[in-house]
């Protein structure tokens, strides 16, 4: 009896701890925080060519652009919508079986006219690869701007 008590102890510490701590994230003088030198991390704003991928580009104003993101986001799973600014959305993503958490940020730059560009970082709070999962989430909300 008193081992599986333990046993489910055990457990519960190691998927609770699983969540990471929440970084500081947002815009700092008109850019994301920079990926770190692993690769479970996806940015616009990213050095490194593995990490990089191209920004949202949108035709339309910037409320018009970040409505359009919330749609999509609300249609995928385990999304939670944690901070909604005038030129910032930061949403965080868990993972079904450890609850791993991404952090996904997106920032919409001042721009003039009615073309609308979003920067995108998305990265794990913990671990070290993260199984290319910032990538496809980026490339599935990025192929959702392209249909009309």
């Amino acid at each position: 009896m008193n081992k599986s008590i333990l046993t489910l102890l055990c457990s519960v510490v190691l998927i609770t701890g699983c969540s990471g701590t929440k970084p500081k994230l947002g815009v700092i003088n008109g850019q994301l925080k920079s990926c770190p030198d692993t690769p479970n991390c996806v940015s616009t704003l990213a050095n490194n060519k593995e990490q990089r991928v191209q920004a949202i580009h949108f035709r339309g104003e910037v409320k018009e652009a970040q409505q359009r993101l919330l749609t999509i986001v609300k249609k995928l799973d385990r999304a939670i919508i944690k901070d909604v600014r005038e030129d910032y959305i930061l949403i965080e993503f868990t993972s079904t079986f450890f609850r791993f958490i991404d952090d996904v940020e997106f920032y919409f730059p001042v721009t003039t006219g009615d073309k609308t560009m979003i920067h995108f970082r998305s990265a794990s709070r913990l671990g070290h690869s993260d199984l290319g999962v910032n990538r496809k989430r980026f490339e599935q909300i990025s192929a959702e701007f392209r249909v009309d």
